[in-house]
């Protein structure tokens, strides 16, 4: 039986009232259904959609009841950028998508400065002929992402289906679903908020194009990060004020995934993550507060103590409620473990 999806294979699809008034390329999307808008207008600027017989090349036409829409969907591309052999943990897979525990120091997506020996490069060469051709070029799916220096968790799509309806669940922020990120952040000091919100809207700083920065309300983007405080470094057993704690262990949970978002909020309310040389380089002289071992962990850490320990999602086929959880990785547990004796 032929399917939408088959290459080079054309699908006749008729006009029925829900789509009828409708561009052609989101009535296509609604008669397609597994298949990204985006991929679809391209396909109908290459020339592969055809209506009542003829060929259109703008998607912007409206339709009507009773067109015919014929489409073609061309095969995919091979991959670009190539898949290389970079080894991965993962942690679950399936036809649909896989989650990877991604070390510090891999890079998500190619971008300038790092075209290659990035995530997607070694999942091209793990998925292999398992990968659909999103976006039209067999390629993984990348619905959130990781920084560079961050561990932790991650799901990647494998289909253009899954893709899409991964998608619209991280665009959701998980408010009306079971989406769940929960991230362990090592921050200086004792932030005054124990348990709490951080709601401050986020935008490229104008000075620093590397970084990111609070802004005022009716500016940026809308962001919100969820804190709870699970340790403090000493502890308060030891007697000492909660205020002359040298750092804090945080949990921090995303409502919404903006760029760098736990580390500009924790800068912003005074408590940026050990190890950001980006948001938190102020606060390098502290260090020497440290303990020799804690000294000594947090140069091996190189990076900022931040590591996504919690995915929850709804799986884009079945729609089970998925939950994976992962421990620190031995760098940032050799500083929590150095900072637990002061």
């Amino acid at each position: 039986m032929t399917s939408i999806l088959d290459p080079n294979a054309a699908v006749t699809l008729t006009v029925g009232p829900e789509q009828a008034g409708q561009r052609l390329d989101k009535a296509l999307t609604l008669l397609a259904g597994e298949i990204s808008r985006a991929r679809l207008q391209q396909v109908i600027k290459e020339g592969g959609v055809s209506l009542n017989g003829a060929v259109f090349s703008d998607g912007s036409r409206k339709v009507v009841e009773g067109d015919t829409i014929a489409l073609v969907m061309p095969a995919a591309k091979p991959a670009d950028p190539i898949g290389q052999d970079i080894p991965l943990d993962v942690v679950y897979e399936d036809e649909h998508l896989i989650v990877i525990d991604k070390p510090a120091g891999l890079v998500v997506h190619p971008a300038g400065g790092h075209e290659d020996g990035t995530l997607v490069n070694a999942l091209i060469a793990h998925c292999g002929e398992s990968l659909s051709g999103i976006g039209g070029v067999r390629r993984p799916g990348i619905v959130h992402r990781l920084d560079k220096d961050t561990s932790g968790l991650l799901v990647v799509a494998k289909n253009d289906r899954a893709h899409q309806k991964l998608a619209k669940q991280f665009a959701d922020h998980g408010r009306t679903g079971p989406l769940q990120r929960a991230y362990l952040a090592i921050a200086w000091g004792v932030p005054r908020l124990r348990e709490g919100t951080i709601d401050a809207p986020i935008e490229r700083s104008t000075r620093n194009r590397e970084k990111m920065t609070v802004v005022k309300e009716g500016r940026g983007r809308e962001a919100i990060t969820h804190i709870e405080l699970l340790e403090r470094y000493p502890p308060l057993l030891k007697g000492l004020n909660e205020m002359e704690a040298l750092a804090s262990l945080i949990e921090c949970r995303l409502e919404t995934g903006r760029t760098h978002q736990i580390r500009v909020h924790m800068s912003h309310i005074g408590h940026p993550l050990l190890g950001d040389q980006l948001y938190g380089s102020g606060f390098a002289t502290k260090a020497v507060r440290l303990p020799e071992d804690a000294q000594a962990a947090l140069a091996g850490l190189g990076r900022q103590a931040l590591h996504a320990a919690i995915l929850g999602f709804e799986h884009p086929a079945s729609g089970e409620e998925m939950l994976f959880e992962s421990e620190p990785p031995e760098d940032f547990a050799n500083l929590q473990a150095a900072l637990a004796r002061l």
